[in-house]
């Protein structure tokens, strides 16, 4: 695939595919830790990086020994354990390393073992039969679209927060209807992607 084709994946998963806001996928944290900019970033970081060393590990194992031997229906299995022993090893780095990120995280991060959004990732790559270049450009753009819906959902939280809304809508309705109205804006790329490169 040439150098077209990279963007539009990278693209598509950044806008268009946006796990987040267009599959609804992984919206615990994004919901959870997006309350201030620091903790968003750092899960967004966080959170791409397990994308692209889960996306690494997988396609391999998918290709060369589960599909090799016939094992295919395995790989949700496979994919799931991969993906906790990832989060596991970025855990203990956090608290070892960045202590203030850990405990800013809580108990988002080790949620993150069980965040559909980069178990989807891994089972797209494989879906759509992409090289390994590919999936990783697909999970890179997946993990930055994560990153791009936390900061941008951390600063409409931080103006709604500052807002004197009525007292029914205090709270998690206005955090739900702020997603939702997010949400609607990133069906607005879809066919923007192919359009602009073609």
């Amino acid at each position: 695939m040439d150098f077209r084709g990279m963007v539009i994946i990278m693209m598509s998963a950044v806008l268009v595919n946006n796990y987040v806001l267009r599959k609804f996928l992984g919206v615990c944290p994004f919901l959870g830790v997006s309350k201030d900019l620091k903790s968003s970033v750092g899960m967004g970081v966080a959170v791409m990086f397990v994308m692209l060393m889960a996306a690494s590990v997988t396609w391999p194992i998918h290709r060369f020994l589960l599909e090799a031997n016939g094992l295919g229906f395995m790989r949700t299995v496979v994919f799931i354990l991969v993906i906790a022993t990832l989060v596991q090893i970025v855990e203990i780095v956090l608290k070892k390393y960045i202590p203030a990120l850990y405990d800013s995280l809580g108990v988002y991060l080790p949620l993150m073992t069980t965040n559909c959004a980069v178990l989807a990732v891994t089972i797209s790559n494989v879906s759509s039969e992409f090289t390994f270049a590919q999936a990783m450009v697909n999970a890179f753009g997946s993990g930055l679209g994560f990153l791009l819906a936390m900061v941008l959902f951390t600063s409409v939280r931080g103006q709604t927060d500052s807002a004197e809304p009525p007292e029914s809508f205090k709270g998690m309705p206005l955090t739900l209807i702020s997603a939702a109205i997010l949400s609607l804006a990133f069906f607005g790329f879809e066919g923007v992607i192919e359009n602009l490169l073609s």
